[in-house]
């Protein structure tokens, strides 16, 4: 019989939760041979990133996994063998209940956010004693050993490098989103939350000696580009040009779609922690915009990314891309620290493929948990 996995998702910030559970959720049932339950509160956003999910249904099957509507009054179900609690969401007492009834113990585990914060390494698999014979164990997804890795499906990297290594699939995908770019165009992709660096940014780019088309999936920094441009309406599919730089506004896809939006790309600026992985594994050089925590937690997380990433960079195309990110994150001007990024380019695109081969040498995150719960039993 297949070991039965729950996945608990309460979606905060609209799209990174579900992201990140959507596709554990579909590697586990795909490549382990597990039956996956996902119970989400929020279908309707679950939707944006996976049109086929139906929000008005209590359960579809969808992928080889079970999507559950978490309901506000719990109903009576078995609890699964791993139970899967996602960022800190807080379990119904119901299944809790149900969990400690079991004839055999289920294993709890604490998924937690994606850090490279060197304490991570030391928490990751420790017990968390909980009432009623229960125990959590917490669950680190991270960069280096002693960690559960990164999500990344097992053809991944295989599918991108033949996708990046044929230019007729890149022009077909990129049609099939109304986007045409010129030979000799850098292309790059824009998905941030709002920021007041943007327009500077877009002003070096426009006053480049090189033409640059970005693309801005429909999202929550539309609004910056929109006063930048300062046009009446921002159309998905229409193209605007200043100087040197084309911007145009792309349909929001789904996720399979989204790999291959980053695949095209020459540089991505992602936000959050599911395109931020997604972009690493890309191959190319990136941006990220990372969601802020009180009392400025997210700063440690940035700078301790930061650290391992430019471990393999000369200390000048390090610093110039350190002082990108952190310009981009505080607000503060962009212009020179974008000028700096560009004397590195080939550096720093070489860099991005040798830290994608050097993350993919460890275990990927689905299957760290599946090593976890099988030496566990």
């Amino acid at each position: 019989m297949k070991a039965s996995w729950d996945i608990f998702c309460c979606v905060v910030d609209n799209y990174g939760d579900i992201g990140v559970t959507w596709r554990l959720a579909r590697q586990l049932a795909a490549e382990h041979d597990v039956a996956v339950r996902l119970w989400v509160d929020d279908l309707k956003s679950f939707e944006r990133l996976w049109p086929s999910v139906q929000p008005q249904l209590a359960s579809q099957w969808q992928q080889g996994v079970d999507i559950c509507q978490w309901p506000l009054e719990w109903p009576a179900v078995q609890a699964a063998d791993v139970v899967i609690e996602a960022f800190g969401c807080t379990l119904p007492e119901a299944y809790r209940q149900a969990m400690a009834v079991r004839t055999t113990p289920a294993l709890w585990l604490n998924l937690e956010y994606l850090s490279a914060e060197s304490w991570v390494s030391g928490c990751h698999g420790l017990p968390s004693p909980q009432p009623d014979r229960l125990q959590k164990y917490f669950f680190f997804p991270g960069f280096v050993e002693k960690t559960g890795g990164l999500l990344r499906e097992g053809d991944l990297l295989a599918r991108r490098q033949a996708f990046q290594a044929d230019p007729q699939a890149r022009r077909d995908f990129l049609a099939s989103l109304g986007v045409t770019v010129p030979a000799g165009t850098r292309l790059m992709s824009l998905f941030a939350y709002e920021n007041a660096s943007l327009g500077e940014w877009l002003d070096a780019l426009a006053a480049d000696a090189s033409p640059t088309h970005v693309l801005v999936p429909q999202g929550r920094v539309l609004g910056d580009v929109h006063a930048w441009l300062a046009v009446e309406a921002l159309e998905v599919g229409a193209v605007h040009r200043r100087g040197a730089l084309s911007v145009q506004v792309v349909p929001f896809v789904r996720q399979d779609q989204y790999d291959l939006l980053l695949w095209c790309c020459d540089f991505n600026a992602v936000r959050g922690e599911d395109s931020f992985v997604r972009a690493q594994w890309a191959g190319r050089p990136l941006l990220w915009h990372i969601y802020e925590q009180e009392e400025y937690a997210h700063w440690e997380k940035l700078e301790a990314f930061l650290a391992l990433y430019v471990e393999g960079l000369s200390a000048e195309a390090g610093q110039a891309l350190t002082l990108l990110w952190r310009a981009w994150n505080q607000g503060k001007a962009m212009g020179q620290a974008w000028g700096q990024v560009l004397q590195h380019w080939d550096e720093l695109r070489a860099n991005a493929e040798k830290w994608c081969a050097r993350q993919a040498a460890q275990p990927d995150l689905a299957t760290a948990l599946v090593k976890f719960y099988r030496n566990w039993i």
